[in-house]
């Protein structure tokens, strides 16, 4: 097994290495490649968590043999070794006897080691013309985006890398898509862009929204662009009602309570995934009072219990989610220099989640609700 990881990294035919079925149950897998890091090779092991987050860890290639060797059997149990010569496995039982399925060949071509400050690769081309991102005002006609919209190109891309990363969507049907509290919809574009060009699917998508001549202006440039399937309409969310059960509800900054009316009717109406950034956090400010809660010492100064207020209201929906059956994680959609508001939360429903667990989920919710003296809103329409 040594010998087969040496080997591959000295004749330069490594592509990656997959490292799987982990023994740390908050680790999802690994991925290992060669890297060119000052001159000097490496090899970067990016560790992919439960959570959403990677982390890196640098070998030098000299030490990494041995290094992926430990590895086997303690941290990882099946390790994919692949090449331009073929493929090897390892695998790890139950009881500890380690098999290796060797099908690399003797010869092979060499692999191209990036640098490690190679520019990263977005979902959306950053120098290709993107038809609707030219007619929303954040490409030019030859691809270029704008100075003023490189934040917004920047986290349109990041909701798209944390959608492709969700979840396995079926392709044998037509999705089910909301975009609840739309806006300018740049998201609405860029998600039926996602699925129908980047994706080849088939999709229709309905996006709502109070303001009528935001709405009227969406249509018209969906309508140019011959986007068929992506429908905007002008309404109150809370009136509105889902033609079936979504496979995916997204939403970004509704302001307040208006998340918590995007998630109630996701809930609700059976999504499969929910993605919705919130925005302002009103609500529990005008509900915490001193001598009422755990939380006196945080609430003296108003920075600081602004920054409470919107840390548990988005806790409390994440736990709100959980008791419905999701499985699902905070991550940061963008750099917090470039918006506060940069929270996603993200729930994927989970059949399997029994009754046990979701009502063991409610009774925290409450038991937090109780402790802080509020009632959040989100509670009250679900």
């Amino acid at each position: 097994m040594l010998e087969l990881f040496k080997s591959v990294i000295e004749k330069g035919i490594l592509k990656k290495i997959i490292l799987s079925k982990p023994a740390d149950k908050k680790i999802l897998k690994s991925v290992a490649t060669l890297v060119n890091m000052k001159g000097e090779l490496y090899l970067q092991i990016e560790t992919f968590t439960s959570d959403g987050k990677a982390t890196h860890r640098n070998i030098k290639v000299s030490d990494a043999p041995d290094a992926l060797g430990q590895m086997v059997g303690t941290e990882y149990n099946q390790i994919n070794v692949l090449t331009s010569a073929g493929e090897a496995q390892i695998k790890v039982s139950g009881k500890g006897k380690v098999t290796l399925l060797n099908r690399i060949k003797d010869k092979g071509e060499r692999v191209t080691v990036q640098g490690h400050d190679r520019k990263k690769q977005h979902i959306i081309s950053a120098t290709e013309p993107v038809d609707f991102l030219f007619e929303l005002g954040v490409k030019d006609k030859d691809g270029r985006v704008f100075d003023k919209k490189r934040s917004k190109f920047r986290q349109i891309n990041r909701f798209l890398e944390l959608l492709s990363e969700a979840y396995t969507f079926p392709s044998d049907r037509e999705l089910y898509i909301l975009d609840l509290c739309c806006g300018k919809s740049y998201l609405s574009f860029a998600v039926y862009y996602y699925f129908t060009v980047l994706r080849g699917m088939s999709v229709t998508m309905d996006c709502v929204d109070l303001k009528e001549d935001v709405i009227e202006y969406c249509n018209s440039v969906a309508q140019k662009l011959g986007y068929t399937g992506l429908h905007f309409i002008a309404g109150d969310i809370n009136d509105f009602e889902p033609k079936a059960a979504p496979d995916l509800t997204v939403s970004l900054h509704a302001c307040d309570i208006a998340t918590d009316i995007v998630l109630a009717k996701a809930v609700t109406s059976g999504s499969k995934v929910i993605m919705s950034t919130p925005c302002c956090h009103h609500e529990m400010m005008h509900q915490l009072k001193a001598g009422g809660s755990d939380c006196d010492f945080m609430l003296t100064h108003s920075i600081l219990m602004q920054k409470l207020c919107d840390a548990a209201t988005d806790s409390l929906r994440c736990l709100m989610l959980e008791s419905k059956g999701y499985d699902v994680t905070a991550l940061e959609l963008i750099d917090p220099e470039e918006t506060p508001k940069n929270v996603l939360i993200r729930g994927i429903f989970n059949d399997k989640c029994s009754d046990q667990k979701k009502e063991a989920k409610r009774k925290e919710y409450d038991s937090i609700c109780q402790r802080l003296g509020v009632e959040p809103y989100l509670a009250k329409l679900i």
